[in-house]
């Protein structure tokens, strides 16, 4: 298995990824005016303020939309891959991998989802999604 791409990060996504490492989905907020939003940046696009801070999600989503990706070949990687655009409870959308055995027939617009993280290595923990059990 190839290595994985590595994602960016900045001090606007310092927190997010410091928050896989430890097992939690953070989701930037403004402390100014409690907007939540994702991806996260500098300013909150509400009340332009630059006090920003984080709250820890639940993990918990539904499937907006989604991709099956069957080719071409992607290394590091089995095929199909699911890629969705998952509305979190907290009300904010995010993308994210989709995985498990025939998760491919399993995947629909509005299919509840739970994260979990891949541990790449002791720098980088990937979120990657679940189908909720019983659904």
């Amino acid at each position: 298995m190839t290595a994985a791409i590595r994602p960016m990060v900045n001090r606007d996504s310092a927190y997010f990824w410091e928050g896989t490492l430890k097992g939690e989905l953070r989701i930037q907020s403004c402390n100014a005016c409690g907007v939540l939003r994702h991806p996260p940046g500098p300013a909150c696009p509400e009340c332009g303020a630059l006090d920003r801070g984080y709250v820890v999600a639940s993990g918990l989503g539904t499937v907006f939309s989604y991709v099956v990706h069957r080719h071409p070949p992607v290394p590091g990687k089995e095929l199909p891959i699911v890629i969705a655009l998952i509305d979190l409870d907290e009300g904010v959308r995010m993308i994210g991998e989709v995985v498990g055995d025939g998760v491919a027939e399993m995947v629909a617009i509005g299919t509840r989802l739970r994260v979990d993280f891949n541990r790449v290595d002791d720098d980088l923990a990937m979120p990657i999604w679940h189908v909720e059990e019983g659904r």
